[in-house]
């Protein structure tokens, strides 16, 4: 069976080395895959002890010497096994022994087949696309939770609106050089982004009296194009939109340094592209310092006054831009401060965490880590498995699995808060953990858009292409953290059931968080997707709004996660929003939200969890009665305001329900939607080279053919109009000749997204009252939101 170790054994060890064996050595020990030090011999003396000490030897003698007397050959197979497996020279680092280091190993679980995240090494450092400039320092910022309310900005009414007025009467003290807009796409990334010097952005100071701000934005997530100096210490600040885009002007993260204590500063934003803001109901921007978190250990905090969101009054013919201005004073001179539209949550914070969690030997037991892919410019796409080890594989089969994702939309650092609060709860200790652990199989993705994240974008990934509208895309290699991701809970779905599909998002223009869901049309199952959330509004009574969730499926979300994973049979598909600005409800009413709220919320959504699942369904058919009494009113109000009369005792529970829901206010799907950039420019010009420009094509279909790969992208696109983006969530080409028909959308009612008038989705429950539910659980005791301590063993594998 092991004929070469069999005739290593037989023959003389007194010999000359030779030198293939000798660099054969120095190459597998460097491997791992031998312990003795190059020239130990097999008769050496530590040789012979552990030799000398072996049942077999014990049993037979030394192999070399009596051999011949063991006529079993089976056996001798697994003699000469066994001394293969204690053998020092063939030991692999790929087993494992017992304690007493018996010959009864068993095979190491994998180690960083892709990830480069270990103890032993440095993080994986973010690969930036090779256009962009990154400066070397590390920025760091700690975790703070202030001790005090902080309280929404109240308007005045007379806060001033300054008067935009450019580089014409400014000087430019900041500005970027190169970035990559709108008719460029991604092509390479390295670490450290572009190569060569780094550029010294900001302007040089004159002296110790030179009062002028420092800005500088080329780090993780850092966002500003251009700042002006428009009088002593009034600046106008240009945003840079999505890399590859020239849309999506909302996430701004950037450092000032220089600073003076008394005077008081005038930022103003002037490139934002939405109408509506909660900086218009009092919404403050954030502000750190660096000086007070090294000497107070005081971290993020709202800060700002006169506060002002309006349109821009410069008219270029373009799309109307809008300004954010507001006053502050800097608690330090000669300080190092950074502004930020929320709470900044970085690549590198998710893999310092992710560290954190693999240094741990317990929750090694129960979570795995592994890569799900890699994204446009390199970076790992993570995917953590967690559930406790079951007793038998029946006892596997039958548990059902809850997936949770965020950051799709990488200016959403919302949901990354969120994330970190549910599994700072699900990896504690806690019994409710243990129990959620036991009966579930949690599947989860913490940062869907790595790449996003890094540069800094808003809403898009590099393909310059909204994420979460591409969910039913068969470009792999344009969108590949999407398609891996439905390739996985599709195959996820083949062998156990999804009991919940939950995508966590920020929203820009209500308070308070909520849910998106759908409408389901089977009346077996009638308003049960409606229950998880009426749930989670009793359990986060000042933080959660059933009243703004909203279950209506809109024809232009049908690429969203929530859609697609519904239509794939998910019945409980949401998106969770998280506002940027605070709450409206009970006691943090008028207040802003901090990090400790959000990570609440990982928390809460794993009690509403318990609570949906609970053996006694006496909560659930609480809710299913309450629901179908706020229906009941709400079909009331709508026949009422349309002037019509309607017995609401007869069958009214057969009326659908997206004819009295509004529409969602989200943002623009079709702003980000159509083929990547690349292939956007390449259908383009292949495409209309092709017909004359007055031929009108009522649905024609072409193939595009990839210069490098000829690789043929098969996608439907309507021709209608030369400006309608492409839609790469079809997935069929109907060439000019054959005349197929499209592919036909899955069964399931949808409307179309024109505005309508808007009205109340649904009633929220009584202000006030809260739901007498006993607190006792199955199997566990009283549960309690423990504080989970970062500790300092995950393995990273390649998902097949």
């Amino acid at each position: 069976m092991f004929p070469a170790l069999e005739t290593q054994l037989n023959q003389e060890t007194h010999r000359l080395p030779d030198p293939y064996e000798d660099f054969m050595y120095r190459h597998l020990q460097y491997y791992g895959y031998f312990k003795a030090q190059r020239g130990s011999l097999s008769n050496s003396a530590t040789y012979q002890h552990i030799q000398k000490n072996n049942p077999q030897y014990l049993l037979n003698g030394s192999l070399g010497e009596k051999d011949d007397l063991i006529p079993d050959t089976l056996q001798k197979e697994k003699l000469l096994y066994s001394h293969m497996l204690s053998s020092p020279r063939l030991r692999s680092r790929q087993l494992l022994y017992d304690e007493l280091d018996e010959v009864n190993p068993r095979l190491r679980e994998p180690r960083e087949l892709f990830s480069i995240l270990s103890t032993k090494r440095p993080l994986q450092a973010p690969r930036w696309p090779t256009e962009c400039e990154v400066i070397k320092e590390n920025i760091h910022h700690i975790e703070w939770a202030p001790p005090q309310l902080e309280y929404l900005y109240q308007p005045t009414g007379n806060e001033k609106v300054p008067e935009i007025v450019g580089e014409k009467k400014g000087t430019v003290v900041y500005q970027l050089d190169s970035v990559p807009t709108e008719g460029s796409y991604f092509t390479s990334s390295r670490v450290g982004g572009k190569r060569g010097i780094i550029k010294q952005l900001a302007v040089t100071l004159q002296g110790p009296e030179d009062n002028t701000l420092l800005f500088e934005s080329r780090f993780e997530s850092g966002n500003l194009q251009k700042a002006v100096r428009v009088d002593t210490y009034e600046y106008e600040l240009t945003l840079r939109t999505d890399l590859y885009t020239n849309k999506h002007t909302q996430w701004f993260y950037f450092r000032v340094q220089n600073t003076r204590k008394d005077p008081t500063y005038r930022f103003t934003i002037v490139n934002l592209l939405k109408s509506k803001s909660l900086y218009t109901v009092g919404m403050k921007p954030l502000l750190y310092s660096q000086l007070d978190a090294d000497t107070r250990n005081i971290g993020w905090r709202r800060e700002g006054n006169e506060i002002k969101y309006y349109k821009n009054n410069t008219d270029d013919g373009q799309q109307p831009f809008y300004c954010l201005t507001w006053t502050i004073q800097f608690p330090y001179d000669q300080d190092t401060c950074f502004f930020a539209h929320f709470y900044p949550y970085t690549y590198t914070d998710l893999q310092c965490y992710l560290l954190s969690v693999a240094n741990n030997p317990i929750q090694s037991q129960f979570c795995k880590l592994r890569t799900l892919c890699r994204s446009l410019a390199g970076n790992t796409v993570y995917l953590l498995t967690i559930t406790n080890p079951s007793q038998t594989p029946q006892e596997a089969a039958a548990k059902k699995a809850v997936v949770l994702s965020a950051r799709v939309h990488p200016g959403e650092s919302n949901g990354s808060w969120v994330m970190k609060g549910f599994l700072d709860f699900i990896l504690s200790n806690s019994p409710d953990a243990r129990l959620l652990r036991d009966i579930f199989v949690f599947k989860v993705l913490p940062m869907l858009n790595p790449d996003g994240v890094i540069v800094g974008n808003y809403r898009c990934s590099l393909a310059g292409r909204d994420l979460n509208r591409h969910y039913k895309t068969i470009l792999k290699e344009s969108f590949p953290c999407i398609w891996y991701t439905r390739n996985m809970i599709k195959r996820l779905l083949e062998e156990r059931e999804v009991l919940l599909y939950c995508d966590f998002h920020g929203h820009s223009r209500k308070n308070n968080i909520f849910l998106y869901g759908c409408n389901n049309n089977n009346h077996k199952y009638w308003l049960h997707e409606r229950v998880f959330p009426l749930m989670l509004s009793k359990n986060a009574p000042d933080k959660f709004s059933f009243h703004s969730c909203n279950f209506k499926v809109q024809k232009c979300k049908e690429g969203t996660g929530r859609v697609v994973m519904w239509r794939m049979g998910i019945l409980n598909s949401y998106t969770m929003e998280s506002t940027f600005g605070g709450s409206t409800l009970g006691s943090k009413k008028g207040t802003h939200f901090t990090t400790e709220d959000l990570k609440s919320l990982g928390y809460h959504v794993c009690d509403t969890l318990l609570d949906l699942c609970d053996p006694d369904q006496t909560k659930f058919t609480q809710c299913l009665a309450e629901l179908k009494e706020l229906l009941r009113q709400k079909i009331h109000k709508k026949f009422n305001e349309l002037g019509r009369d309607k017995d609401l005792e007869g069958s009214w529970s057969n009326i659908s329900l997206s004819d009295i829901e509004s529409s969602t206010s989200g943002s623009d799907s079709s702003l980000s939607d159509g083929l990547p950039v690349h292939l956007a420019n390449i259908a383009d010009e292949t495409n209309f080279s092709r017909r004359d420009k007055d031929t009108r094509l009522d649905s024609s279909m072409v193939t595009l053919i990839l210069p490098k790969n000829k690789e043929r992208i098969q996608t439907n696109f309507n021709r209608r109009d030369k400006d309608t983006p492409l839609d790469p969530s079809m997935t069929t080409l109907i060439l000019p000749k054959n005349k197929e028909k499209m592919q036909k959308q899955q069964p399931g009612f949808t409307v179309s997204c024109s505005p309508k008038r808007t009205i109340n989705s649904s009633q929220e429950p009584a202000p006030g009252v809260k739901p007498n539910w006993p607190r006792s659980r199955y199997r566990a005791t009283k549960r309690s939101c423990v504080a989970v301590a970062a500790y300092p063993s995950l393995h990273i594998y390649t998902y097949p």
